[in-house]
């Protein structure tokens, strides 16, 4: 007997441990879009609605192995052809401000009773900022996360908008919504997802809460063991202006990292006096500066002293460990990442270039059972934009 593969919807191979899932997301920025393709790097069928047909950007990377439906929102029968997208899916990603989606006629309350409504702000659903904009740094700063990013005599400075949009928002979307799909396999019935990046970054803070709760983690920035206080987990400048990261936290690590700077332990204050940090600091970079990055980079090569130098995103593509697993990928030329997480059974969908906006709006129509005459009536009548 023959194996007939089974697809998506769209001619393609089901592949990825989400083949099955579907998910509408409404076309936005930031942290909902890397949801929505992350979800399609792992195979679900992810069809974006937005709001105008583009021209095909390659550089748009979030938009990769989704699907295209530009709709007039503000026609009766474009708010239909988005209900019909809605009742279709398992999943649907919002990123607007609280009551944007309600006043569309798009809200939770118009949405099969089996849906995961994921909804993803900076403030939340409730509270008095709710309907306040913002942006990563500005959830790092009220959180009180973004006052401790930074050196002790400068001012705090942005990781760039990694950690509030993309820790807290994106993988807490992502928490959420496969969290709500495993639910629903027990009870049958979606629910809302309120996925807000003020209430993400403080969870990702609970090993620091813990050493506060302690007394070992002092309130000034470059005073602790991972802001940069510790001389042996910081960066340092070498002879030819190139840099090197240190992160020898462990004491055996430490031992081989003052190894590999030909430095004698007996002759330094131990690791764990905080009050010998500044002679550690200023010995440390005296001898990082005497050699090139890459000359120490050399040195350190298959040592567990944790010292690697911090290369330019155009060198870490050609990182002979990054080669080996293909964790950069250049489709249409554009340097991106390859699907992550692995799997040992499970293939994740390969990278493509990404569509346009709007390309798939025919093809999406007629499996909604429309004829080519009535998407032509549509597109007429400013339906499908």
């Amino acid at each position: 007997m023959s194996y007939r593969a089974k697809t998506n919807g769209w001619g393609n191979t089901m592949v990825g441990p989400l083949a099955t899932l579907k998910v509408v997301e409404f076309a936005g920025l930031g942290p909902a879009p890397l949801a929505g393709q992350l979800l399609s790097d792992m195979g679900a069928k992810v069809t974006v609605i937005d709001r105008a047909s583009a021209p095909f950007d390659p550089h748009d990377v979030n938009r990769r192995g989704k699907a295209s439906l530009a709709l007039n929102l503000k026609s009766d029968q474009g708010l239909e052809l988005a209900h019909a997208v809605i009742a279709r899916s398992d999943v649907l990603i919002e990123g607007f401000r609280p009551g944007v989606m309600e006043r569309l006629g798009l809200g939770p309350d118009t949405c099969p009773e089996t849906l995961i409504y994921a909804r993803m702000t900076g403030w939340g659903q409730t509270g008095p900022l709710a309907q306040t904009a913002g942006h990563d740094l500005t959830y790092l700063a009220t959180t009180g996360v973004l006052d401790m990013l930074g050196t002790a005599d400068g001012l705090p400075q942005p990781p760039l908008n990694l950690v509030a949009d993309y820790g807290g928002g994106t993988m807490f979307l992502l928490f959420g919504i496969l969290s709500a799909v495993f639910e629903r396999g027990i009870s049958g019935k979606g629910q809302v997802v309120d996925a807000a990046m003020i209430d993400g970054v403080p969870a990702m803070m609970g090993l620091i809460h813990g050493w506060m709760a302690q007394g070992v983690w002092r309130g000034e920035r470059s005073a602790n063991w991972l802001d940069g206080g510790a001389p042996y987990y910081r960066c340092y400048r070498c002879a030819d202006g190139r840099d090197v990261a240190v992160g020898a936290l462990e004491p055996q690590f430490y031992a081989q990292l003052l190894m590999g700077l030909g430095l004698q332990e007996a002759d330094l204050p131990t690791q764990a006096d905080q009050s010998g940090w500044p002679v550690l600091h200023k010995r440390f970079a005296e001898v990082f500066a005497s050699k090139s990055r890459d000359t120490w980079a050399t040195i350190f090569a298959g040592t567990d002293a944790c010292v690697a130098p911090v290369l330019s995103l155009a060198e870490a593509r050609d990182h002979p460990h990054l080669s080996e697993r293909a964790t950069y990928v250049r489709p249409g030329g554009v340097l991106q990442s390859a699907p992550a997480p692995r799997f040992s059974r499970s293939t994740p969908r390969a990278v493509a270039v990404p569509g346009a906006a709007g390309q798939d709006t025919d093809a999406i129509l007629h499996e909604l059972g429309y004829d080519a005459d009535a998407i032509a009536v549509m597109r007429d009548n400013g339906v499908i934009t």
